[in-house]
């Protein structure tokens, strides 16, 4: 009955966002479709950082390679936009496949720090590859014919729609078996092999489902911005954003990271902002009270309501 409801009051949500840009200004048209971005980008990640529980903080490297496949299948080869997405997805599911073999063996600080490594590797042999990419020059993809009004809303739409596609994927695999897995994995990674799950498996399946939706953002975002270069698509604040959203919301909950991408980046709008020399800081002090105060995600932590009480008791749990 509960999950019902819980249904009902999204379908409701996102009836709203359907018709809010009819009524609101371009600007917070714009801020919402970067919020959709990281919607996106978030719930992606969380299949294989909240659902199997492994760190990968350089998940955004999927999000660039989506973002030059977009690029240069317009640029060098005249693709429509809508054709190059499918070609983000495969790249991503591709390259997570083929990294995930060995790189998956490793867990926790090591697989993190491995992501990273992979992230800044494709940005330097992107940056390398001058004639296909532009290198340091960048790509100039072809820009959008039409009034400003209408070019917003096709962004905005096209953004939801990635969302909602990576929430949908996202909430299949939370009821099926393989969802089961993972979260198994999670728990205790020898347990449920022992159990008879394939985790090795398993793993590169979910980093590459994940590395599949990411990529397809990084298409979207490169035709919404008309231009990329490697320090705009590999982006280590985006990581930080990221993960800072997924624990906000809750890691391995359906909803919980899209939740953490609407907090995060309507705060970013409306008050960090006026701070953008400490933004860094401002992130790193919210994953450490996040961490302390709400290591389970804001859903889950307030499931019954808000209370103080329960912070503190998470408080001292973190400190024993």
């Amino acid at each position: 009955m509960k999950t019902k409801k819980n249904i009902i009051l999204l379908i409701i949500f996102f009836a709203i966002l359907m018709v809010l840009p009819y009524i609101i200004s371009g600007y917070w048209l714009r801020v919402l479709t970067q919020t959709f971005l990281f919607g996106a980008i978030a719930t992606g990640s969380n299949i294989i950082i909240g659902y199997t529980g492994y760190p990968a903080f350089g998940n955004i490297a999927f999000f660039g390679v989506g973002a030059y496949v977009t690029g240069v299948l317009m640029t060098k080869y005249g693709m429509s936009f809508f054709y190059t997405l499918p070609f983000c997805a495969l790249s991503g599911i591709i390259l997570a496949t083929l990294l995930g073999i060995p790189i998956l063996r490793l867990k926790g600080h090591y697989f993190a720090i491995a992501t990273v490594g992979v992230m800044e590797t494709i940005r330097e042999i992107i940056d390398n590859l001058t004639e296909l990419t532009g290198g340091g020059l960048g790509l100039t993809l072809p820009i959008m014919q039409g009034d400003p009004a209408h070019i917003y809303k096709f962004f905005y739409y096209a953004m939801l729609a990635c969302m909602v596609f990576a929430l949908l994927v996202s909430f299949i695999i939370s009821k099926i078996k393989f969802g089961y897995a993972l979260r198994a994995i999670k728990v205790d990674e020898d347990a449920a092999s022992v159990m008879g799950i394939n985790t090795p498996l398993y793993k590169t399946f979910a980093w590459a489902l994940s590395a599949g939706l990411v990529g397809i953002s990084g298409g979207i975002y490169a035709y919404w911005l008309s231009y990329i270069d490697p320090n705009t698509v590999f982006v280590n604040s985006y990581s930080v954003k990221m993960f800072a959203m997924i624990l906000l919301g809750g890691a391995g909950t359906v909803i919980g990271p899209i939740f953490g991408a609407f907090i995060l980046e309507l705060i970013s709008e409306i008050i960090w902002s006026k701070f953008i020399a400490i933004h860094g800081m401002v992130l790193g002090l919210l994953i450490i009270f996040i961490i302390l105060f709400l290591p389970k995600g804001i859903f889950e932590t307030f499931r019954g309501g808000f209370s103080f009480k329960k912070l503190l008791t998470n408080l001292r749990e973190n400190s024993l």
